[in-house]
């Protein structure tokens, strides 16, 4: 399902919105993690039976024995590179796609772990169709797997990182609290995004806090652009502020 977002508070205090992935990015991360594994498992079994064929003292069990390997990379694929790769698997990766917790931070090995674990309940009865079909009927779109271990899978969304690295710039030279200065940022990031009438009434209100003793009629006969201006001024150049250290926003 395109498009559905969940909002949460990060450990910093600034609030992250992310893109939930729903069942056709998991699929597709799914395919292509599942074709890696099978070649991975498929040319350990061709290697060592490839050698087994030159050695003169191959027994029956050193056969069963070549198979353990490839058991390993097949079913341990996942909790494995997850856990090292922080979320992530080589298919996650290449759809775009990482887990994180539910304060949308890295997930933990732990909750990886039990996510895994219930990859059992989750392929139930084939072909993950316990999996699909919690993914289509949860807010979510989690699996249960998710629930769990209380972890997201989620667009990795670079404009995300870009616009915490954006804010970490603008504190630097601030004297506005981070939650007020994340909120303007919001703002102005989504601005054209904003119904008309919604963005003057919020802009005129938020500038009303921020002046003490003003209220938002005082910033009545300012059009649109010129609000916006007025909120990127507080933005950019917020030690100008008056009042605003108070953090009353």
């Amino acid at each position: 399902m395109p498009g559905e977002q969940v909002f949460v508070q990060s450990a910093t205090g600034v609030d992250l919105t992310l893109n939930i992935a729903g069942p056709g990015h998991r699929s597709y991360a799914f395919i292509i993690d599942w074709h890696i594994r099978l070649l991975l498992a498929g040319a350990w079994l061709l290697l060592t039976g490839f050698f087994l064929k030159l050695s003169l003292n191959a027994r029956s069990h050193d056969a069963l024995l070549s198979l353990l390997p490839a058991a390993v990379i097949y079913f341990l694929y996942h909790p494995i590179l997850e856990v090292a790769m922080r979320g992530r698997t080589p298919g996650k990766r290449m759809a775009g796609l990482m887990l994180v917790d539910r304060g949308g931070g890295t997930a933990g090995t732990t909750a990886l772990l039990i996510r895994n674990l219930f990859r059992l309940v989750d392929c139930m009865p084939a072909l993950y169709v316990v999996g699909l079909v919690s993914c289509f009927f949860t807010a979510q779109r989690v699996r249960i797997g998710d629930m769990a271990a209380g972890t997201l899978l989620v667009l990795d969304d670079a404009a995300a990182e870009q616009s915490l690295t954006r804010l970490e710039a603008l504190a630097a030279r601030s004297r506005l609290p981070l939650d007020v200065l994340e909120l303007l940022d919001q703002i102005i990031d989504r601005w054209p995004d904003l119904e008309p009438n919604n963005r003057l009434l919020i802009a005129r209100s938020l500038l009303a806090r921020m002046h003490p003793g003003g209220d938002a009629g005082q910033w009545s006969h300012l059009t649109g652009s010129e609000l916006r201006a007025r909120l990127l001024e507080l933005r950019d150049g917020a030690a100008t502020a008056t009042g605003a250290g108070s953090g009353d926003v």
